[in-house]
């Protein structure tokens, strides 16, 4: 599940980075292949209902044969009684099959109760079969992930507001 958190902190860097002029996020699809590379693919529709639906369908299906896969989408979760907007990362360790985990990163737009842009703590929202993996290890592969895209962990870092 450690390679699965990481890949998704490096897409989920990627998302934040893509947010973070005030775009919607086209939703995607990350994984690795066997060799160990990333693969990206972005999917496009009319409906952000439907693209999500087929989104989490093609994470669950393994379809690509991937080691570890990710899907990310914008949404919003609440916290503290406040409506966020947010990165939601569903995530998949292909080698435990049952297992499904869901983290959000929430951020705030500019220019949406803010003057600049801010990013929030990540919350881990589903850990699902997953009693035989340790938290604190795949979050910490997780910020790893975060770290490994140049250009989105800079914006993250430079956007970081650990209050909410």
């Amino acid at each position: 599940m450690k390679t699965a958190f990481e890949l998704a902190g490096f897409f989920a860097a990627h998302a934040i980075w893509c947010v973070s002029d005030g775009e919607t996020l086209i939703p995607i699809f990350g994984y690795t292949t066997e060799a160990g590379g990333r693969q990206m693919e972005r999917h496009v529709g009319d409906e952000l209902r439907d693209i999500v639906e087929r989104g989490r369908a093609r994470l669950d299906e393994n379809a690509v044969d991937a080691n570890d896969g990710v899907f990310l989408y914008d949404g919003r979760i609440t916290v503290g009684g406040e409506k966020l907007d947010a990165i939601l990362v569903e995530i998949r360790a292909y080698f435990s099959p049952r297992s499904k985990a869901t983290l959000a990163v929430p951020y705030t737009p500019k220019g949406d109760r803010s003057a600049r842009f801010l990013v929030h703590r990540p919350k881990l929202v589903q850990w699902e079969a997953c009693e035989d993996f340790d938290t604190k290890v795949v979050l910490e592969a997780f910020f790893r992930g975060v770290d490994a895209h140049e250009q989105g962990s800079a914006v993250w870092n430079a956007a970081l507001d650990q209050s909410k």
